[in-house]
């Protein structure tokens, strides 16, 4: 009879189960692990970071709908992985967290990088177990994996002490499971009588708004939605993520007018989005006191959570979308009031960025790098995207026409995704969408959190775009003559603002490790196109915009700032 060890089994499981790729650190007692995994067929890439490995695994894991694996080594490699799986329920995306452990015999006695793993991820994830023997991996494998997938995606977590991993058995009395780990996940229906009793809400609103969510967009709601908001004229406010489930340019996008719909509405159609606070928890001063709420949501939990449902829909984007284009029964008039001042802040609001879009004078503002970048894209690419500024004005001006297509700093706000975003998006773009292009705006800040993932970018040949949009600091620094009058004054860690970074930093000169390829340093807009232009023509590899901007640029002023406090 034929034996075989638990890194076979593991590696086999998570193939039979639908798994395509695996990101992580290989060290003991993984690296076998590791290699099982490519013997096996799956994808892996080789990360330099966990956290960033994590981020990969669960874009991978939104992008195509079957979790991406983050393989890490025990103790610190764990630990490292606990902000990934935190974004990931944040965010709702699935992933799955593979650990080395420390060989059971050397539990308690001090043993290489001992960490009571399976309680320090619980907290951060839907499952989190260690399969007691090889035997029983598969099982584990499935029931993780299913976890992540179905009701509301997240994280899970799968503890390997290195004695199991190397334990050898029967390849017999190994407890096999069926691929429900990826089988199509259950839908939950609607109810139709809260369907009807959302669509006379709508119809008799004053001041209707539908506000889309990424959740509509992992649903694969986008050609019911898109009906939906024709056939009923009503307008609609894409949340960051949600952008392209219905397309940027659809005249019905209010994006605009963003908080002139919110304070005025007087009855929101939520759908895959939460009242928290991406959208200020539904309260004044942002929304009206009297807002009436319809929630589509497959979690009842969500529902009440900050500000009472006026109509709780519990079920899956997707059938609860076809049932509310069935039972649409009526179209809101142009004329409008509430569409005629609408469309007055949408333009006004256009004008003032078109203003400012127009100075591009060096050094450079946001709306000129941005408006003079869109021009440049290609349609249709993936945009990732991070940071303060530059991930909120960013998100104004490069648009979006399809779903799934902006990943960003997301629910949980976490600074550092956006290279491991873009190696996962850039591996999707290779398997399921070829010739599509990856475009990763990032902050400088945002940048340095994870530049070192260039090297991955480089060595797996992913043609990623890199602009970093550089003010020299965290959302401001200062020039050049007063960073080295501060910096010369005395003892740095004294006088130096904390938010300023180094001015001017050449992050381009990160391209030289591989030549001279790729490397491109942009103070004017004929720059910038130039440099895009070449940019987008390589097909091997990244290459980095480092894009100097004023550091004091600023967005333009806001009604309210970013985020609103709620006030007892």
């Amino acid at each position: 009879m034929a034996e075989v060890d638990g890194n076979y089994v593991l590696a086999k499981a998570l193939k039979d189960q639908g798994v395509e790729y695996v990101f992580g650190i290989v060290g003991y007692p993984v690296i076998e692990l590791g290699m099982t995994c490519q013997q096996v067929g799956l994808h892996y890439i080789g990360m330099r970071n966990e956290q960033a490995a994590a981020y990969a695994a669960q874009a991978i894991g939104y992008l195509t709908g079957m979790p991406g694996v983050c393989l890490t080594v025990s103790g610190p490699g764990v630990l490292h992985t606990l902000g990934g799986m935190a974004n990931a329920q944040s965010n709702c995306w699935p992933m799955l967290v593979v650990g080395g452990a420390v060989s059971q015999d050397h539990e308690a006695i001090g043993g290489f990088q001992e960490c009571p793993q399976v309680e320090v991820a619980r907290p951060y994830c839907k499952y989190s177990a260690r399969p007691p023997t090889v035997q029983l991996i598969p099982t584990h494998v499935e029931k993780a994996l299913r976890l992540c997938r179905f009701g509301r995606p997240g994280a899970a977590y799968l503890d390997l002490p290195g004695n199991i991993l190397q334990c050898k058995v029967l390849e017999s009395s190994v407890l096999q499971r069926t691929a429900t780990g990826g089988a199509p996940t259950p839908k939950c229906f609607p109810d139709e009588s809260k369907i009807a009793e959302a669509i006379n809400l709508l119809r008799n609103a004053k001041r209707p708004l539908v506000i889309v969510g990424k959740g509509a967009a992992y649903a694969g709601a986008e050609n019911e939605l898109r009906q939906f908001i024709t056939k009923t004229n009503l307008p609609f406010l894409p949340t960051p993520m949600g952008k392209g489930v219905v397309p940027d340019d659809d005249p019905h996008c209010i994006a605009p007018a963003r908080t002139l719909a919110l304070q005025k509405a007087d009855v929101i159609l939520l759908l895959g989005a939460r009242l928290n606070w991406m959208l200020h928890f539904g309260r004044p001063p942002r929304f009206d006191a009297d807002v009436k709420i319809i929630q589509v949501d497959l979690s009842p939990e969500e529902f009440h959570n900050s500000i009472e449902t006026a109509v709780p829909i519990l079920a899956d984007l997707k059938p609860a979308s076809v049932s509310l284009l069935r039972a649409a029964n009526f179209s809101v008039a142009n004329n409008t009031d509430w569409w005629t001042q609408l469309r007055g802040k949408c333009e006004s609001n256009r004008k003032s960025v078109l203003a400012m879009s127009r100075d591009d004078a060096p050094p450079l503002n946001y709306y000129a790098v941005f408006t003079n970048l869109q021009a440049c894209l290609p349609p249709n690419c993936i945009i990732v995207s991070e940071g303060a500024n530059t991930m909120d004005i960013g998100r104004t001006i490069l648009s979006n026409q399809l779903p799934k297509h902006r990943l960003d700093a997301g629910t949980f706000g976490t600074m550092g995704v956006g290279l491991g975003f873009a190696i996962a998006a850039g591996l999707y773009c290779r398997h399921k969408a070829a010739g599509k292009k990856v475009i990763c705006v990032e902050g400088d800040s945002a940048f340095g959190f994870s530049g070192m993932e260039i090297e991955t970018i480089y060595r797996y040949k992913l043609p990623i775009v890199v602009v970093v949009v550089n003010n020299s600091g965290i959302y401001g620094g200062v020039d050049e003559d007063l960073y080295a009058d501060i910096r010369g004054e005395g003892d740095p860690t004294q006088t130096l603002p904390v938010n300023v970074l180094s001015t001017y930093t050449r992050y381009n000169e990160l391209m030289r490790m591989f030549g001279d390829r790729g490397s491109h340093l942009v103070k004017t807009i004929p720059e910038l196109k130039a440099a895009v232009k070449e940019a987008l023509a390589v097909t091997d590899g990244p290459s980095i915009i480092n894009v100097i901007i004023n550091p004091t640029a600023d967005r333009k002023p806001q009604t309210f700032s970013w985020l609103t406090e709620s006030k007892l």
